[in-house]
């Protein structure tokens, strides 16, 4: 059997053979940077309405975790035989069997339960609604397989962070009833637009498979500026958040960073130059999500000292 230290190990991965490196690489444990600090973003905004426990900060870190664990692995267990075939992919703990297919179910189903014990934690309406979060989150893995829009229905799967962090906190929809909604928008555009410039890297591979892609179905350029679209109405939707709740300064800056940075993630993948797609996916993202979040939390102890 070719070991994973024979073959060229993907980005983002931690070195070491243990069990639990092998775990965490499984999951890419490090891109829970990307979506983690707009589910506390939800929980930050809905503590303008109700105050904030410390241990309720827990439960959601923990609940965001887990769930985020649960969709990755669903996804390579799907996905096992297709990355295998893939050169960039076949280093990946399930076809490298460095793990094998039972601890990887046993792991997903782990984090499942946990997910589901710490929604409840949290309050009644978490705890019914985490299940319906669950399946959606899992169902994403299939969607390459008949549609060009999974990258869309990534972006739906973690936007579920800010509405679940907000719904933690206030136990309650959102008022003005639309704000959440834009915020969910804002996640799921920014998720799908940089899903679609990591995709690039695959469209070759994927049209030879009968995957679907948006690189798949309009080509790289046509990719490139559907991205840019997204990202567009990424900056719009916190926009609209931030007007939705009165924002202040703070916030305001938080959003043109983002923008700033969002347009800076763009020059960095040209249609014929893809050689620094890794930093604008994985370096730049974790940067834009932890910024935004510095700013909004920034905005409320601000606010709160006021």
């Amino acid at each position: 059997m070719t070991t994973a230290a024979s073959r060229e190990r993907e980005g983002q991965t931690m070195g070491g053979d243990s069990l639990l490196v092998r775990y965490l690489n499984f999951v890419k444990l490090p891109h829970t940077l990307f979506a983690l600090p707009f589910a506390l973003v939800g929980a930050t905004l809905a503590s303008y309405r109700v105050p904030v426990a410390w241990p309720s900060l827990g439960w959601i870190v923990l609940a965001f975790t887990a769930a985020r664990f649960a969709a990755m692995g669903f996804n390579r267990i799907v996905d096992r035989e297709i990355d295998a075939r893939n050169p960039r992919t076949a280093a990946r703990e399930l076809p490298a069997g460095t793990l094998t297919l039972r601890q990887a179910a046993a792991a997903v189903l782990a984090a499942s339960a946990t997910f589901i014990t710490a929604a409840w934690q949290l309050n009644p309406l978490c705890g019914w609604l985490s299940p319906l979060a669950l399946g959606w989150v899992l169902s994403y893995s299939y969607t390459k397989r008949f549609t060009r829009w999974s990258h869309l229905v990534l972006g739906i799967s973690l936007s579920i962070a800010p509405v679940g962090g907000y719904l933690a906190v206030a136990g309650q929809w959102s008022d003005p009833w639309w704000m959440l909604l834009v915020l969910a928008t804002a996640v799921a555009t920014w998720v799908a637009g940089f899903d679609i410039l990591y995709a690039l890297q695959d469209r070759t591979f994927d049209m030879a498979q009968g995957l679907h892609s948006i690189p798949v179905a309009f080509g790289t350029e046509g990719a490139v500026r559907i991205s840019q679209r997204l990202h567009t109405l990424t900056v719009l939707s916190l926009g609209a958040v931030g007007w939705a709740t009165g924002a202040g300064t703070l916030y305001w800056i938080g959003v043109a960073v983002a923008a700033v940075l969002l347009l800076y993630e763009h020059t960095l993948v040209k249609p014929d130059d893809l050689r620094k797609l890794d930093a604008a996916f994985f370096t730049m993202n974790g940067v834009i999500s932890i910024a935004f979040f510095g700013f909004v939390l920034a905005e409320r102890l601000l606010r709160r000292g006021a």
